[in-house]
């Protein structure tokens, strides 16, 4: 923990034992301090804002009495900010012990893309009886109707900031694609992330959960541990030139002794990954799935794919992986959509659930990449059969928008 963060902390606790301890006072000064940063500006920071709510709760007469707080998190959704979640949960079952929320502006209390979100939960609190104050904010949110028109003006502009926020970070991303740096995602077996200043020279290898320190520093991809590629190169020999199939593989493999880069057994599945990723010969690909704004995934169109060739060292050549890109595909070309959905049925009936996992352990079946292919993603040939997938599967996809 940080020593800002700590001393946040140690302020918020301080000032519910002083403000609860003032037992004189009724229960209609009470009120709840929402704080919420994301990474956005230091000035939006969670210390930062309590100064300015306890200004306004001096001014004005409150107490606070709790703090809820959701440090590091977007307020684009609701999923994830917890502190928001608890604080909504308790005013819906009449557990509050406050009259009044005190937020430090309409940006903080959310940048929901749909202005009436941020409304609704603001609604859920005044139909309580619990009003929502803006304390950094230059009207009262006092029903009138200036109030109002501002207040929806700058619920519109918080979205709209994200918007125009997520526009510049994707078009920053897609051009340092297409210089040929890495843009996030695990480096894969038989690679490493490579840290490297503005001028190219190599800083060292990053570990898994490294990050990047410099705005100016970038991240490639490098060869890996010479004992990691050269296994790599032999699960292509024996796909393409032995006709061995990724089950038998990832048999042999473990038999051998060898771990994943998770560290895990080996699977067909992650055999299969190796096979098909663009990385293994040094191609940058990007934008393959878009999960914009936190709001729907969609799988894009190869040609709005954002790629550069060549970028990274190559593990194995070219020609090789296209030969074994052409024995995936023609294990899938006798299948017709209808075909593809039935055996995806039969999955789905046998095991009570889907996976690209599932998939690609399967041997009487194309692998999950052709599904991929064919109906643009996974989750949207799961919908043609009517699955539902309990869990959220959006990060798998995203991961698999930078391969």
């Amino acid at each position: 923990m940080t020593a800002g963060k700590q001393l946040f902390h140690e302020d918020a606790a301080l000032m519910r034992r002083r403000f609860t301890a003032d037992e004189g006072q009724g229960d209609s000064r009470r009120a709840a301090a929402y704080v919420r940063m994301s990474t956005d500006h230091q000035k939006y920071s969670t210390e930062n804002q309590l100064k300015t709510i306890e200004r306004y709760a001096e001014e004005r007469g409150f107490r606070i009495t709790e703090v809820f707080e959701d440090s590091g998190r977007s307020g684009l959704r609701v999923d994830g900010r917890e502190g928001l979640q608890r604080l909504v949960r308790e005013v819906q079952t009449g557990n509050a012990n406050f009259s009044a929320i005190l937020v430090y502006d309409v940006s903080r209390w959310g940048r929901f893309q749909d202005a009436d979100e941020g409304a609704y939960y603001e609604y859920v609190c005044s139909r309580a009886g619990i009003r929502v104050h803006y304390c950094g904010e230059q009207f009262d949110n006092d029903g009138s109707i200036g109030s109002v028109l501002l207040k929806n003006v700058k619920r519109v502009m918080a979205g709209e900031y994200s918007r125009e926020l997520s526009i510049k970070v994707f078009a920053g991303q897609c051009r340092l694609v297409e210089l040929g740096f890495r843009q996030g995602g695990p480096a894969g077996y038989g690679l490493r992330r490579q840290l490297i200043d503005e001028n190219r020279i190599s800083k060292g290898i990053l570990n898994r959960g490294d990050r990047k320190s410099l705005q100016t520093d970038r991240v490639v991809l490098t060869l890996g541990p010479s004992e990691e590629v050269e296994q790599i190169r032999e699960i292509y020999q024996l796909f393409v030139h032995q006709g061995r199939s990724e089950k038998e593989i990832a048999s042999d493999l473990n038999a051998n002794g060898s771990l994943t880069d998770f560290g895990r057994p080996w699977t067909s599945a992650s055999v299969h990954q190796i096979l098909t990723n663009e990385k293994y010969i040094g191609n940058n690909v990007f934008n393959r799935v878009s999960f914009k704004l936190k709001q729907k995934r969609v799988a894009n169109s190869p040609e709005t794919w954002v790629r550069s060739d060549s970028a990274f060292p190559a593990v194995v050549s070219r020609a090789l992986f296209e030969r074994a890109r052409a024995i995936i595909d023609a294990r899938s070309a006798g299948y017709s959509d209808e075909e593809l959905l039935r055996l995806l049925q039969t999955i789905l009936d046998e095991e009570g659930y889907l996976s690209g996992v599932a998939i690609d352990e399967r041997d009487d079946m194309p692998s999950a990449s052709v599904y991929r292919r064919r109906f643009g993603s996974l989750t949207r040939a799961y919908s043609l059969i009517g699955y539902v997938p309990d869990r959220d599967y959006s990060y798998i996809e995203i991961n698999r928008s930078t391969v």
